[in-house]
């Protein structure tokens, strides 16, 4: 079994298991993220922010009142990986807001990679998009290791 990356510490902290490069991509997602949510219009950013209703009326209300909101808590969320991914541990909090950066992530790049649950993903080395298809993979197990992690101190 491979090395858990992610794990509650006695202290009630996270420690992060993470290389070099691991952490240099963490430090550089964020940025690309943040770079695509300055073009609301994006498609790749649609599970991000996805319609609460089919009206338009409704759905303009909507944005009006929560989007701002959404978009600043992704936006902290993404700015506290960005910062803490050069540490050995994270506080419950910050570990929450890893959770909420790392889905973030993994939505734009499932939308991107057009992942479902009828078309699972594999890694073809020989996809154009195979630099893209494992950084979703990466991002997906260490959100998986975070939040196995934090169920633990339930």
């Amino acid at each position: 079994m491979p090395r858990r990356q992610i794990q509650r510490a006695r202290d009630g902290s996270y420690r992060l298991r993470l290389s070099p490069p691991e952490r240099e991509l963490l430090r550089a997602l964020p940025d690309e993220l943040e770079q695509l949510l300055e073009t609301p219009e994006n498609p790749d950013l649609w599970r991000l922010f996805p319609a609460a209703s089919e009206d338009a009326d409704i759905q303009d209300e909507y944005s009006r009142l929560v989007g701002g909101e959404l978009l600043d808590g992704r936006r902290r969320a993404l700015a506290t990986i960005r910062a803490t991914a050069g540490r050995d541990r994270l506080t419950t909090a910050e570990a929450e807001s890893w959770l909420t950066g790392l889905n973030a992530l993994r939505l734009v790049l499932g939308t991107r990679l057009a992942v479902s649950e009828e078309k699972p993903l594999h890694l073809d080395p020989s996809d154009a998009r195979a630099y893209e298809t494992a950084v979703y993979l990466y991002l997906s197990s260490l959100q998986e290791q975070l939040v196995d992690a934090m169920a633990g101190a339930l």
